[in-house]
């Protein structure tokens, strides 16, 4: 039976909600609350943690549904339900319907044996027998037939009407991905909410579409008037009906229920914020203070030049904004970093970039005034909007507009901080950084060893820096008030991100109560990892190795806390990524070194600079392609400058000696390729030997197998190489002949698709006959699913997400060698992804997740 759950601020509104649904169905219906909070002095509040063990509390295969009323109780539910597991996220559902009737109705519901879909549309239209006795019209303001009619013009316009289905609705990547597809089509879209009953909007204005606040079960009419509107329409319901290509992600560390926790003393002078992070922090304040950029307005007579000013700065903001959003797919994972997306689609705007081209062109008003006015007039209306997901959206938009305005003013340094250099929010040594609030894009470049924890004055607990905090596993608390600005910079301060509260210079009373919690957290988290640095074993004594994919020094602490046995991917273009010039050749020979002195004897694997694709690197001068992912990229892109690449090969054999390092070159195609560059490290080592510089004269020589040209002739290119290493992300996206950031086609990027799984076979097979190891470093190793696959396949090594490392190990750990040998020959013989899923939770037992 489908469960239910009340949240309220007040507990006894709750209660009695409750009792009235329980009296309803003869407390038939599994019913629970989540209401009030544990303060005599101000009772009223709604905690997470409380949401979260009532949906426990009332959980069934049939679902849950999740009623709320507003504010900071939706905030609540939405932080509970990411603490879910993957599968129990599928069942759980949030609804909008009004908190008494929708309860009652709800109830009702679910005791006749309705499934979770007719729940929620009887809770939804439980306000509407109430209406038609008040005499109240609740027909839509919005009223069309689906189908086609024709303008005044004579052209036709044509509409169909579909239904959200993916759990979050219309969110930022949704968006941006319905966006970016109905700006590819010559006609007019519109598209409205029939569901809210909201004006038709355009359909390739990311703001415009994020007022439609489309949620789960919302139906959307779409019309398109011109040439190609049977095109677009079919295009935007295929994008709609796939979910948008979204499967359900790992979530982050689920905190440990407070029943299970001692609560820490909680004396009159703690500070109360809001929770957005579990976990407990203690260390020195590291004080935050944004300066304004300080914009002037002016009359420009050059109207054209200063709007090309404007399209300037936009341009380099959106390669800042891909090198950032390449780099948090490696730290935070595919989905959090899809918030970036929204931003480059937020520049691309043509509303927007409409009214700052009238203001410039009409107005005569320089290109710095015009942007700000039309960004803060957008910014005001976001904030008019009851809903708290768009009012939270106002963080990226002022994020986004802060960094054209940096780039047109020239402003640097925007930030003052307690650490000697100004735009540095990561302090020297470990502390708590207190700001009034944060970017997405500032909280997406926190080190988690210097940043314990973060408080800030302003934000909520759904917005997406308090979303990347939690995959940082940073604690942190928003909402606090305006005194903790004030703090000094040698002031300690604890907070716990689970209840929300901050003490300033705590008693040693506070201290060992948060002490022993944070000890408990930490037991807890050990207990799951207690395998984690131990070797990967299968029951029957096969073993093979685990590596992690790295960007830095930062990621190398991480892989090892986590138990990586070394590197299998130093992914070095970061190195190059948010510089103005190349990385000289001593600070990459530092920065090797540092990495391999962290690894010890454990190996470290560096691949060369791969950029080009989805890395645009302003400096290095890539071409501008139609499709970047076949041109100039890579090992391609390399041998055509050696002035970049061989400061690269230097800095790597110098950096060698007395470590396990070995060389690998991206995306190699032709056996001509790896020819070319092994005779430029040749020339490289020729010069070395010659100026007395010690290296690594046994170094081993890979490459990645990411092309299907590589793996044809896997046999030719064995020869040249010591190792290989498959790349599952680009060979995916090249044997499917589909982009993976195109919204239409990026569903066929699957790398448990046969025809990937019998590329890695033959590149497995060709390996083993040329008497070589072979590896996997893509993302298709980062879950658990996949793992009787990768075993059975024949791979020696997988180097994957840090995080993901644990769950890999203890996956190893439950299968034997003959089992997924079986397994994995299974799959091969199947005909889609979906049935080698299918095939993989039916013979091994699992689904994906943590």
């Amino acid at each position: 039976m489908v469960g239910i759950v009340i949240v309220s601020h007040s507990k006894q509104l709750a209660e009695g909600v409750r009792e009235l649904a329980a009296q309803m169905v003869q407390g038939k219906v599994p019913l629970a609350i989540a209401a009030g909070i544990d303060d005599p002095e101000n009772p009223l509040g709604t905690d997470a943690m409380q949401v979260y063990e009532a949906i426990a509390s009332v959980y069934s295969d049939e679902g849950v549904v999740i009623l709320m009323d507003l504010g900071s109780a939706l905030m609540s539910a939405e932080m509970a339900v990411e603490f879910l597991t993957m599968e129990q996220k599928q069942k759980v559902h949030l609804c909008e319907a009004p908190l008494v009737e929708g309860a009652v109705a709800a109830a009702v519901a679910a005791a006749s044996g309705s499934s979770i879909q007719q729940v929620m549309a009887e809770a939804r239209g439980s306000l509407t027998a109430k209406a038609i006795q008040l005499g109240v019209n609740t027909s839509p303001s919005f009223v069309s037939s689906q189908g086609q009619t024709t303008n005044d013009t004579g052209q036709t316009t044509k509409e169909i009407h579909v239904t959200i289905r993916n759990r979050l609705g219309l969110h930022a990547r949704p968006a941006s991905k319905f966006v970016s597809t109905a700006a590819r089509f010559q006609s007019q879209i519109l598209v409205s909410n029939l569901t809210r009953r909201t004006e038709a909007v355009r359909a390739d204005s990311i703001n415009q579409v994020a007022t439609l606040v489309a949620r789960q079960g919302h139906q959307l009419a779409i019309a398109a008037t011109g040439t190609d509107a049977d095109e677009a329409l079919s295009a935007l319901q295929e994008l709609v009906e796939s979910n948008f290509g979204e499967q359900e992600t790992p979530h982050s560390p689920l905190p440990t229920p407070h029943s299970l926790l001692p609560t820490p003393y909680s004396p009159p002078h703690f500070i109360q914020g809001i929770p957005a992070s579990s976990g407990i922090a203690i260390a020195q304040v590291f004080l935050h203070t944004a300066n304004p950029i300080d914009v002037q307005q002016y009359h420009v007579d050059d109207v054209e030049t200063e709007w090309q000013r404007l399209r300037v700065a936009i341009q380099i903001s959106k390669e800042e904004i891909q090198s950032l959003l390449s780099q948090a797919c490696t730290q935070i994972g595919d989905a959090e970093a899809a918030i970036f997306d929204a931003h480059l689609l937020f520049l691309e705007d043509p509303v927007l970039l409409e009214a700052v081209h009238q203001r410039i062109f009409r107005q005569h008003q320089n290109a710095e005034a015009s942007w700000q006015a039309v960004i803060e007039e957008l910014v005001n209306n976001y904030r008019t909007f009851e809903d708290p997901y768009l009012q939270e959206r106002v963080a990226d938009i002022v994020d986004v507009e802060q960094r054209v305005l940096r780039l047109l003013t020239g402003f640097q340094s925007h930030i003052r901080t307690s650490d000697s250099s100004p735009d540095n929010l990561n302090p020297s040594e470990p502390a708590i950084l207190i700001a009034a609030d944060l970017s997405p894009s500032e909280t997406a470049r926190l080190d988690p060893t210097k940043v314990l924890g973060i408080c800030t004055t302003n934000g909520s607990a759904i917005s997406h820096s308090a979303i990347i905090a939690r995959r940082l596993g940073i604690p942190a608390i928003v909402g606090l008030p305006e005194e903790v600005m004030h703090l000094s910079n040698d002031a300690i301060a604890a907070l716990d991100g689970d209840s929300g509260r901050m003490w300033v210079n705590p008693e040693s009373d506070v201290l060992n109560a948060l002490e022993v919690k944070r000890n408990t957290q930490q037991a807890v988290h050990h207990e799951g990892l207690a395998t984690v640095f131990s070797p990967a074993v299968t029951r029957d004594g096969r073993q093979i190795d685990v590596f992690a994919n790295i960007t830095g020094i930062t990621d190398t602490e991480e892989a090892l806390r986590f138990g990586a046995e070394g590197v299998g991917l130093f992914r070095t273009e970061f190195l190059y990524m948010e510089r103005i010039a190349p990385p000289s050749e001593e600070e990459q020979e530092l920065i090797y070194l540092s990495v391999a002195q962290q690894l010890g004897n454990r190996p470290l694997i560096i691949r060369t600079l791969d950029v080009g694709g989805d890395k645009p690197i302003s400096y290095l001068n890539l071409l501008s392609e139609n499709n970047s992912f076949l041109g100039w990229r890579g090992i391609r892109y390399c041998l055509d400058n050696p002035e970049i690449f061989k400061p690269q090969l230097r800095a790597i054999l110098k950096a060698s000696p007395e470590h396990q390092m070995k060389i690998m070159f991206p995306m190699v195609a032709t056996v001509e390729e790896i020819q070319a560059a092994k005779a430029m490290l040749a020339e490289v080592q020729s010069e070395l030997h010659q100026a007395g510089i010690p290296f690594d004269e046994k170094m081993e020589v890979g490459i990645m197998v990411e092309v299907p040209s590589a793996v044809m002739i896997a046999d030719k290119l064995a020869a040249e190489v010591d190792f290989f290493s498959i790349g599952t992300n680009d060979l995916s996206q090249y044997v499917m002949a589909a982009d993976r950031t195109h919204p239409l086609v990026a569903n066929l990027v699957d790398a448990f698709h046969p025809a990937v799984l019998r590329m890695i076979q033959q590149t497995v097979q060709a390996a083993r006959t040329a008497g070589i190891w072979v590896g996997l470093c893509g993302e298709l190793a980062s879950d658990p699913l996949a793992t009787p696959l990768l075993l059975g396949l024949g791979l020696n090594e997988v180097s994957l997400n840090p995080r993901s490392i644990p769950a890999f190990k203890q996956a190893i750990a439950q299968l034997t060698g003959d089992q997924a040998e079986a397994i994995a020959a299974s799959a091969l013989q199947q005909d889609s992804a979906e049935k080698v899923r299918a095939l993989l939770s039916r013979e091994w037992g699992v689904g994906s997740r943590e």
